[in-house]
């Protein structure tokens, strides 16, 4: 059967959802999503990012759907026609839905440990113009302990299921959920560090905001000053496909590997993402291609030259001088004496000094 998304016709398998024939077509046509998980059964359907207008609903009933159609779970009709990114009515709705994730949001990226790759982060920076209009008191939630590997926030949960779809279908016991309803509704435990089966690191990977961080990495570093290589090892428990994360010699965390979508290829186990951050313990690859278009890469799309995984550090490499530049992940940038225009602000700015 043929779809058409922004005036680009496809032909899809029967069963196919408009957005993973929006990801086919790539390119800006692809909706935003925030709990829609390809690798998860019955996962999507919740945040409604993915919005779409769908102005003719099949060659059999032209007519157009009045609402717009969460395209996760819209089904896609032969002859159907939607508009994704060409639709204001679209574009507006998700708007609207990042406005309605963030009225409890705290706006603590400065100290969250997922800032730099942060779907709502990303997906916050798409608004032009964004700006809250809620101006009541947030609701907070208190901190538990769930277990020794994962750190809960609940006050950036958005309550996308995704965590809670990857227990049931990956770990063999489930202890973690949806508590409550409404706007009492939470993520959370009734035993106190109940999280410990061997693939419960993988929460983390999936989770789309800093509602899960990893407890071992937590506030060592910012992302944008890792360089990332693809590695592997011989684990008996899972691929061992993952990337390290590496700041000079030192290994400073450990995910799995994610496609162009930021959804995970390979499921690691936890004794490969905690256990092992010692580089002899893997075998590099090389430097970890950027996917997608996201706060993290946006400088860094084309990092596809060699990277040496052995780079000379030093404590004063940490305050940030200019001559260290070569011993961190900004060897590429071009020095001020490199670029005019950066060499006419830098003596603006000394020529002010004085």
């Amino acid at each position: 059967m043929k779809i058409t998304i922004d005036e680009q016709i496809i032909e899809v398998e029967p069963g196919t959802t408009v957005l993973q024939a929006a990801r086919m077509i790539g390119g800006p046509s692809v909706p935003p999503t925030m709990c829609y998980y390809s690798k998860l059964e019955d996962c999507g359907g919740k945040c409604r990012c993915c919005l779409v207008e769908v102005t003719k609903g099949s060659e059999r009933d032209p007519r157009p759907m009045p609402k717009l159609q969460p395209s996760c779970v819209t089904a896609v009709q032969d002859g159907m026609e939607v508009l994704s990114a060409n639709s204001p009515r679209a574009l507006a709705a998700r708007k609207a839905v990042t406005e309605f994730l963030l009225i409890n949001h705290p706006l603590d990226c400065p100290v969250c440990d997922q800032a730099g790759e942060c779907d709502l982060q990303d997906l916050a920076m798409t608004n032009d113009n964004f700006a809250s209009r809620f101006r009541e008191q947030k609701v907070t939630f208190p901190n538990e302990d769930i277990g020794p590997y994962i750190s809960l926030n609940k006050n950036r949960c958005i309550l996308c299921y995704r965590c809670v779809k990857l227990a049931e279908q990956l770990t063999p016991e489930r202890v973690q959920g949806v508590l409550y309803r409404g706007d009492h509704a939470e993520i959370s435990t009734y035993i106190t560090n109940a999280i410990d089966n061997e693939f419960s690191g993988n929460m983390i990977d999936v989770c789309p905001v800093g509602a899960l961080t990893d407890r071992t990495f937590r506030f060592q570093s910012r992302v944008w000053f890792t360089k990332k290589f693809d590695a592997h090892r011989d684990c008996p428990h899972c691929s061992g496909k993952v990337v390290l994360w590496m700041f000079g010699n030192e290994v400073q965390r450990v995910t799995a590997p994610k496609d162009q979508f930021k959804e995970v290829e390979h499921y690691i186990c936890n004794e490969c993402r905690f256990d092992h951050k010692r580089k002899e313990d893997w075998v590099i690859e090389g430097p970890h291609r950027f996917g997608n278009y996201s706060v993290l890469n946006i400088n860094k799309n084309e990092l596809v030259n060699p990277a040496e995984v052995v780079i000379d550090t030093d404590k004063l490499t940490l305050e940030g001088r200019d001559k260290d530049r070569k011993k961190i992940s900004m060897k590429h940038v071009p020095l001020p004496h490199e670029n005019e225009e950066i060499d006419s602000m830098v003596n603006y700015e000394q020529d002010s000094e004085k």
